[in-house]
C-alpha cells in the first residue's frame, strides 16, 4: 500500500464558499498552482460519483505542463470529496465547517518519483494558494 500524505489548512470562510471555490472550474483555475510561475489555463469538473475532472497545469513560460485529473468515487456536498487520480492513486478531501471558518484536510497516496517531503510541500503550497484566493475572493 502506498504511503499516504496529509496536508491541511484553515480557511477564514464558511464551508459553502470554500466548497464553491474548490469545485467550480472558474475558481480552481485561479488558485491551482504551487508557485507563481505556474498556472491552470483550463479545467473541467463533473462533480458527482463516477464523474471526472481535469485541470491543465502549465509553466507560464510554456516550458512544461501536464494534465491532472481523476474520477470521483464519493461526493458528499460540503463535507467530503474522494477521487482516484488517472495514475490510480487515491485522494480524500474533507471539509470541516466551524461556522465562519472551514478546515480543509487533504490526504493522498504518495507517488514514487519524488520524495514525500517534496510532494507534501507541493500540495501544501497549492492548498495555501487556495486559502489565500478563497479568503480574498
Amino acid at each position: 500500500m502506498a504511503e499516504q500524505i496529509t496536508v491541511s489548512t484553515t480557511v477564514n470562510a464558511p464551508v459553502e464558499k470554500v466548497w464553491k471555490c474548490w469545485t467550480e472550474p472558474e475558481h480552481l483555475m485561479q488558485w491551482n498552482s504551487a508557485s507563481d510561475d505556474w498556472h491552470t489555463p483550463s479545467a473541467t469538473n463533473d462533480l458527482r460519483e463516477g464523474g471526472t475532472f481535469t485541470a491543465r497545469m502549465e509553466a507560464k513560460d510554456k516550458s512544461a505542463g501536464f494534465d491532472f485529473g481523476g474520477t470521483y468515487s464519493k461526493v458528499d456536498p460540503l463535507k467530503e470529496i474522494t477521487y482516484t487520480m488517472s495514475d490510480g492513486r487515491k485522494v480524500q478531501v474533507l471539509f470541516h465547517s466551524k461556522g465562519a471558518v472551514t478546515e480543509v484536510i487533504e490526504t493522498f497516496d504518495a507517488e514514487s518519483e519524488n520524495s514525500a517531503e517534496m510532494q507534501r510541500a507541493g500540495w501544501q503550497s497549492i492548498l495555501d494558494n487556495f486559502k489565500k484566493y478563497t479568503e480574498s475572493h
